[in-house]
């Protein structure tokens, strides 16, 4: 078993672990592995131990990896990062979801640019639910009017929210921000929008995620190492 496939393994028991610790079934969090920086030749062995979801934050590197990796057929990409309004189209062509949409002109152009051959796109909307000037993602009190405009959007699925929390040891507060997506994703489904994802989590802090209702934590450094 490699170092990747073994560090995978330990980190699905985490989410195990904490899914049945918040009294959730053990695989009620799925795992998004963030290859971003990465070579393909670390995401093929990942992929060969198992993994099929791989997370990117650039896209001109999310491009190359698809061309590498084309003849793993079954590989889902995740653009998670950012995006410009110019480079829409390439996450359009090449990813299967796409986590970060901030505002609605982003939306237009995916839905706009998503190949008609292809299923339609799996899309989240990104809450800066910290309020940090420097992080990504539309304001709290603005998602429930984005998450509808962009569900109304043709080649695009809606599937759910994301965040980005700040870093903080106190887990009372870190916990507090991911009740915030929680809860938008309970107000939507008031108004009859159900969302089945919540993207929240990272290797640092996917226990306190994932007991606040996570679907997906994105994991780079505890199945790759460090990045450089």
């Amino acid at each position: 078993m490699s170092e990747i496939e073994k560090a995978r393994q330990a980190v699905l028991a985490r989410i195990a672990a904490a899914s049945l610790a918040a009294g959730r079934a053990a695989d009620a969090c799925q795992l998004l592995a963030v290859s971003k920086t990465f070579p393909a030749d670390a995401v093929r062995r990942c992929y060969a131990g198992g993994q099929r979801a791989f997370g990117e934050n650039y896209v001109q590197e999310l491009v190359e990896k698809v061309a590498a990796l084309r003849d793993l057929a079954d590989i889902e990409w995740h653009f998670i990062g950012p995006l410009q309004s110019n480079k829409t189209r390439l996450v359009a062509e090449h990813a299967h979801w796409m986590h970060s949409i901030e505002r609605l002109k982003i939306a237009e152009r995916l839905s706009e640019q998503r190949p008609a051959n292809l299923p339609p796109l799996q899309v989240c909307v990104q809450v800066n639910v910290s309020g940090e000037a420097s992080k990504s993602g539309c304001a709290p009190e603005d998602a429930i009017a984005l998450a509808e405009a962009v569900a109304a959007l043709p080649r695009l699925r809606l599937r759910g929210l994301m965040c980005i929390p700040e870093p903080t040891e106190d887990q009372a507060q870190l916990a507090s921000q991911f009740a915030k997506l929680r809860s938008l994703q309970a107000e939507l489904a008031q108004r009859g929008l159900v969302l089945d994802t919540l993207s929240m989590g990272m290797s640092a802090d996917l226990e306190t995620a994932i007991a606040e209702g996570a679907t997906l934590v994105r994991v780079g450094t505890a199945l790759f190492g460090a990045r450089h």
